[in-house]
């Protein structure tokens, strides 16, 4: 079964001034501003929800199918996703518009500059998903995460025509979105993710209350940064699956994107909502300690490590099989790829004499 990633892809420009910005500011010109700042440091970070999620997928040995708009740009980009085990071959690819851009200026106090630039995600709603699902062929899992509110609608509603369960991931997008707009999102969702201010914000939006929300989807997971993650069912009481600690320093930055892949691995496996929470927690800690979305590596060894040491060996045991044969998997995948031509096509094979 495969899993496709629908939702942005962008490119973010992080920046970091040594001073700062409010002694640049002259109240009395705030009228005409005109700002120039010379900059310490450049970070050039792969990112958008999509493919940060499909991005842990790929390291788990998933193979998901990104289902996004990207622009000319995309090139080397694209190269780093698939070898990561990204399926790529689904992204839109915008003539005249570049990827979408996150350019961010923070000073020496954390005040921010920062500009979002849409570019290509603007073509994202032209994206078919019944041509992907003819080629793929099993896709058993729709995610529908940030992206153009578009998109995001039209992606729901074909997964719904085509039978597909959705995971409902609208987050960032919450505060574009109308009331009918939230409430078409969420309703039907087999997994619908949130951290606890989006939850918050996710009530506001739909005008339903908890209960009402819980009618409507299978499990509603809340990430909780150090505290874990809550998993809410209608007519049960919640649970909570605690945190794994990562093993460095802390950047958080697509932790619960990386939360995403390690959850929906594990639920595409087959495992159960709180072994798949913990799965999730695993590859999370690994996030928070790289830098950037995507930059940190996964391994059956590492995972199995951090998620024995945090729930214990009888909670995680059918975890770790199904992570090294997960591995297995890929790197026969990986070997198959590398191959050269004559070696499965005698034809071409030289000849022994």
């Amino acid at each position: 079964m495969r899993i496709a990633v629908s939702g942005s892809i962008a490119t973010d420009h992080l920046m970091a001034f040594p001073g700062s910005f409010t002694e640049q500011l002259i109240a009395e010109s705030l009228d005409r501003v005109s700002l120039s700042f010379l900059v310490d440091e450049l970070e050039i970070r792969h990112g958008g929800v999509a493919a940060n999620i499909a991005y842990g997928l790929g390291g788990l040995g998933l193979a998901p199918v990104l289902v996004g708009a990207a622009g000319g740009d995309f090139g080397a980009y694209e190269v780093r996703l698939k070898e990561a085990g990204v399926d790529t071959d689904s992204v839109l690819r915008s003539a005249d518009l570049q990827t979408a851009r996150f350019v961010c200026l923070t000073d020496r106090a954390q005040n921010q500059i920062a500009s979002f630039y849409a570019g290509a995600m603007a073509q994202a709603p032209g994206i078919d998903l019944r041509p992907i699902v003819d080629r793929v062929g099993d896709i058993g899992i729709v995610v529908v995460s940030p992206n153009d509110p578009a998109a995001m609608l039209r992606h729901t509603a074909q997964a719904r025509a085509l039978g597909i369960p959705v995971a409902a991931d609208p987050s960032q997008q919450l505060a574009r979105i109308d009331r009918d707009q939230a409430r078409e999102l969420v309703t039907g969702a087999r997994w619908l993710f949130s951290n606890e201010y989006e939850a918050s914000l996710l009530r506001e939006r739909t005008g339903w209350r908890q209960g009402e929300i819980l009618s409507r989807v299978g499990v509603w997971l809340t990430t909780l940064g150090a505290e874990g993650v809550r998993i809410e069912r209608a007519g049960e009481p919640h649970r909570t699956v605690p945190a794994v600690a990562p093993g460095g320093s802390v950047e958080p930055t697509g932790a619960g994107d990386a939360f995403r892949a390690g959850f929906l691995a594990a639920a595409g496996w087959g495992e159960d909502v709180e072994s798949a929470a913990r799965l999730g927690c695993a590859v999370a800690s690994f996030a928070l300690e790289g830098r950037g979305a995507q930059g940190y590596t996964l391994s059956p060894d590492a995972l199995t490590e951090r998620l024995t040491g945090t729930y214990g060996s009888a909670r995680t045991d059918a975890l770790t099989r199904r992570l090294r044969a997960a591995e297995a998997g890929r790197r026969r995948a990986q070997s198959l790829r590398n191959r050269p031509s004559w070696t499965t096509d005698t034809s071409s094979r030289p000849s022994r004499s």
